[in-house]
């Protein structure tokens, strides 16, 4: 009954000002007009409590307010409103092309490059639920760690597993790209997009960078990449007789070929220098790549003004029976 969401007559509640001003009227009207007899002597009443029905004869006018402020809502038409939607989502096909080479395990990232580029890579795809994601990592070859799925759970378990080492050394740009690339030709998504991060040249694999450029472009896939490294030299993990010692080491990132994969693709370069810049360059794709979402709004308005109408009708009822047989007047 009170599940009211608009009114078709707002104005008329403005009468509802009227009931506090008829409990000043009431007041005053009763303040002397106690019933009155003429006696010699009033002392044998001194002290006599009056009755309850003294009391509840002012129920009279509390029911008559209720019932006063039911019809004034009812005339003033609340309403109930349905709504339904039908909501379209159109997801985007992403592909993470991650290079674990052992140069990913330089400590100008914390703890690494590759933990670091895993860890925000992972915040990345829990936060697009509606979007297929797929993982293929590279370093002297490539292959799929995991087809595009909706699962990002599973993307999650499978994040963990990575490690640098998992297969042979190297830097195949060409052939993690080509792969990333493969996973997507199939694919109908209205976006479909590569994600290469890497920290080094082209020196391995069998597929050229710039020729699996022009098969994303082919097939109308759009590939952001990020060169990961600080400028200059970066500490570097090496085994030696006496241990793990850090040795530092050039970084070196092709960023031209880079640049030149992304503008053939129509994506853009990043430079990733340390992990808050790597975290500001994934926010920045995913503000660039958006999910189209279509939403259809039906509503249903519903009279709400019946119950009212008939609760200030039964309170009229209910206040004449009580006004003729339990408070009669006897002239």
């Amino acid at each position: 009954m009170f599940n009211i969401d608009s009114w078709a007559n707002p104005e008329y509640l403005y009468a509802l000002i009227i009931i506090p001003l008829l409990v000043v009227w009431y007041w005053f009207r009763q303040k002397n007009h106690d019933a009155e007899m003429s006696f010699s002597d009033l002392g044998a009443f001194e002290g006599e409590p009056k009755s309850a029905k003294v009391w509840l004869r002012h129920s009279l006018f509390v029911l008559r307010l209720l019932a006063l402020s039911l019809l004034i809502i009812a005339v003033a038409r609340p309403q109930s409103t349905s709504r339904k939607q039908n909501i379209s989502v159109e997801g985007i096909d992403i592909v993470l092309a991650l290079d674990v080479s052992g140069s990913m395990l330089a400590r100008d990232f914390k703890p690494d490059r590759l933990e670091a580029a895993k860890d925000i890579a992972h915040n990345f795809i829990m936060k697009r639920p509606d979007d297929r994601i797929g993982l293929v990592i590279f370093s002297g070859e490539a292959f799929t760690q995991v087809p595009l799925t909706t699962d990002h759970v599973m993307i999650s378990n499978m994040f963990r597993e990575i490690k640098s080492g998992m297969i042979e050394d190297g830097t195949a740009i060409g052939d993690g790209l080509a792969t990333a690339v493969s996973r997507l030709q199939e694919s109908d998504a209205i976006s479909k997009v590569v994600i290469l991060l890497t920290d080094g040249v082209n020196n391995s694999g069998s597929v050229d960078p710039m020729s699996a450029a022009e098969i994303a472009k082919l097939y109308g896939v759009r590939v952001y990449t990020i060169g990961i490294g600080s400028k200059g030299y970066a500490p570097y993990p090496v085994q030696t007789p006496f241990g793990t010692q850090m040795q530092q080491m050039k970084v070196q990132i092709d960023e031209e070929l880079l640049q030149k994969i992304a503008g053939e693709t129509g994506g853009r370069y990043f430079r990733a220098t340390g992990n808050a810049k790597l975290r500001e360059i994934f926010t920045e794709i995913d503000k660039l790549e958006k999910s189209k979402i279509d939403i259809q709004e039906f509503r249903k308005k519903y009279e709400m003004y019946l119950p009212f109408a008939l609760f200030a009708i039964g309170l009229f009822i209910f206040e004449v029976l009580l006004k003729y047989m339990f408070f009669r007047k006897i002239p």
